[in-house]
């Protein structure tokens, strides 16, 4: 009895200690600006040391993209389960599950979707231009390569999925929760034209993992500028600067 006691008490303890809430995911805090901004993302833990150390960093300002015969993106994107979540670095991340059936080909290569969330402005830039915000479409292949799609979207027409995501914009940071009847659609924040630039880069947020296939579009989608301001008043700079290109080619479909 006296072990069970124990071993009830051990399992209390680490349940109390085990990081919880929307920054979970985060053993080590960091954050956008001051000491614990992107200067310093390197330094806040071992684990962070790519920040500071890699070679493929991201976002970058994309420039001198040489032409070549890359195979077209196709998207397959529609309804289903969906969560949503202020993890306290943006305002809007929308998660799915493994086996969601939202999958983006790139030739004989197939990724599904594990994520999307926005940044505010841009956190790529194309020839120094940086863009009013970005989406960033994380995915995952089977066999555990990492790739993102960003698409950079300017001020304009009201976008309708974006109009259904704000209503559920978290206004605090807190746990993710179910967008009920799961209507919203991804594909709404594509542009028709899917050409785009493509290099080898990392995640743009600690611990800025390398070794991510990022495909930018070129051509950016629109939302309006009261749909631009509302996220900006959660979250007005989520941004992490670029990083330098070092001698990285960027590839540029035809």
């Amino acid at each position: 009895m006296r072990k069970i006691c124990v071993v009830i008490l051990f399992m209390a303890a680490g349940a109390f200690l085990m990081p919880t809430g929307p920054r979970a995911q985060w053993k080590t805090h960091w954050s956008y600006e001051g000491a614990e901004g992107p200067a310093h993302w390197g330094d806040l833990d071992p684990a962070y040391a790519p920040c500071r150390d890699g070679k493929e960093q991201s976002p970058i300002d994309i420039r001198n993209a040489v032409k070549a015969d890359l195979p077209e993106l196709k998207f397959d994107f529609k309804n289903g389960p969906i969560t949503i979540v202020n993890n306290g670095y943006t305002a809007v991340r929308l998660n799915y599950a493994k086996g969601n059936g939202n999958f983006v080909d790139v030739g004989t290569r197939r990724y599904e979707l594990t994520q999307f969330h926005f940044h505010h402005p841009s956190e790529e830039q194309i020839q120094g231009n940086t863009y009013d915000m970005v989406i960033h479409f994380m995915l995952a292949s089977s066999d555990g390569k990492t790739a993102g799609v960003a698409v950079m979207v300017k001020a304009g027409r009201a976008n309708a999925t974006v109009e259904q995501l704000w209503k559920y914009m978290p206004p605090t940071a807190g746990p993710e929760h179910e967008i009920p009847g799961a209507t919203v659609n991804p594909a709404g924040l594509l542009p028709r034209d899917t050409a785009y630039y493509e290099y080898m880069g990392s995640v743009t947020a600690p611990p800025c993992t390398e070794g991510v296939e990022w495909f930018v579009l070129k051509t950016p989608v629109e939302i309006s500028r009261e749909q631009i301001e509302e996220f900006a008043k959660l979250y007005p700079h989520d941004v992490r600067p670029v990083q330098p290109q070092n001698g990285r080619v960027v590839k540029e479909s035809r």
